[in-house]
């Protein structure tokens, strides 16, 4: 099983996310960023970076993250608010943010998937990386979309060609709704995450 460090800032929902038991099984560590120095991420396969996370710590983690990406580490990197800076090779747009789609009549979420063949759709579907979303990505360079707005925006994409290791990315925010004890679809694209991380063929 691959070894999983979670990032953590000192926020709540983080802390409820991370330490959940059935998510806290695949997890070798939780990592206080604060206190990271910059062999902190050794030893670890893949890092989980959370949403939502204060500009400082973004740039105080972010030479660790393409240190190790450039050692052959896989990154995980949830809805950041500022991406242009954590993300390599792609280009953010925000979008405004419908929290209640799904009530109106003849509701459609605009989310499509992409690759179903993809090893991911073996532990999640598409609804479970159904909610709302805060913005799409415009990767550049051979990756792998998999779940993707009506034009094409990325929200969840798998980047092996910008560097040496793996980026997983997302405009998706799971940890922050899950911590936060609402919107039920993130509690299953977690419960399928999170094998697939530790277990699946990224």
């Amino acid at each position: 099983m691959r070894r999983i460090a979670a990032l953590y800032s000192g926020l709540s929902y983080q802390y409820r996310s991370w330490n959940e038991p059935k998510y806290r099984k695949y997890i070798a560590d939780i990592v206080y960023i604060p206190d990271m120095e910059d062999d902190s991420l050794a030893g670890f396969d893949v890092v989980l970076l959370p949403s939502r996370l204060h500009t400082g710590l973004l740039a105080k983690v972010k030479p660790m993250l393409d240190q190790f990406a450039a050692n052959g580490g896989t990154v995980v990197v949830f809805w950041p608010n500022d991406a242009e800076r954590i993300v390599p090779n792609q280009n953010w747009e925000d979008r405004p943010t419908n929290f209640w789609w799904w009530l109106d009549k003849n509701a459609k979420s605009g989310i499509e998937q992409r690759n179903p063949e993809h090893n991911l759709y073996k532990y999640i579907t598409l609804q479970d990386a159904t909610w709302h979303y805060h913005g799409v990505f415009w990767p550049e360079g051979d990756v792998v979309p998999l779940v993707v707005t009506e034009d094409g925006g990325a929200l969840v994409y798998v980047d092996k060609t910008s560097t040496a290791g793996t980026w997983v990315v997302t405009s998706l925010d799971p940890e922050f709704h899950y911590g936060s004890y609402f919107m039920p679809a993130t509690e299953r694209f977690l419960d399928g995450l999170f094998p697939w991380l530790a277990e699946g063929e990224l």
